[in-house]
């Protein structure tokens, strides 16, 4: 009933309409969890294939095989987590200034898609950085669209991949 009413009053006198990832007009908007999602399931990898080298093909070990399942669960579960991130950036804040200055962003963010998901179908290590590889342009771009340069680093931890971080001491 209360839907039906906002319906009849929205038709009287339009609403305004908001939009944002969170539904609140946050301006809030970070590659760098995209990032991290990516490292993750570069270290799932390299985690499943370390498993995979310690058992034999006689051997099925339960324990193992728990194992397996929880890595590959969270492999799954940071793909996800990458095409989220990157698309609520792509669809909220990526705006006709940015596409006309990156005009490579539509097919950026496609491939980025498109390797998450054969990431989380694979265990291919070679896929996985080059999923990090093409979040790593991306924060790049979206970087330089907030006008802040950005420096690569090895991150600090494994899976010791290179990284595009932002510069926030000159911002």
């Amino acid at each position: 009933m209360l839907h039906t009413m906002m319906q009849y009053l929205d038709k009287k006198n339009a609403f305004n309409t908001v939009s944002a990832h969170c539904d609140i007009p946050c301006k809030i908007y970070d590659p760098s969890a995209a990032q991290i999602a990516v490292l993750t399931i570069i270290r799932m990898v390299d985690l499943i294939n370390e498993l995979k080298e310690l058992q034999t093909a006689d051997i099925i070990d339960l324990t193992s095989m728990s194992e397996l399942q929880r890595l590959i669960a969270q492999k799954e579960e940071h793909g996800i987590k990458v095409k989220q991130e990157i698309t609520t950036i792509w669809g909220d804040y990526i705006k006709a200034p940015q596409l006309a200055a990156f005009p490579e962003l539509h097919e950026l963010t496609h491939s980025i898609m498109l390797l998450s998901s054969k990431a989380k179908q694979t265990i291919d290590k070679e896929i996985s950085l080059a999923l990090l590889e093409k979040v790593n342009r991306f924060a790049e771009i979206f970087w330089e669209t907030k006008g802040v340069k950005t420096y690569t680093a090895t991150c600090p931890y494994p899976p010791q991949q290179d990284v595009v971080y932002p510069d926030l001491k000159g911002a």
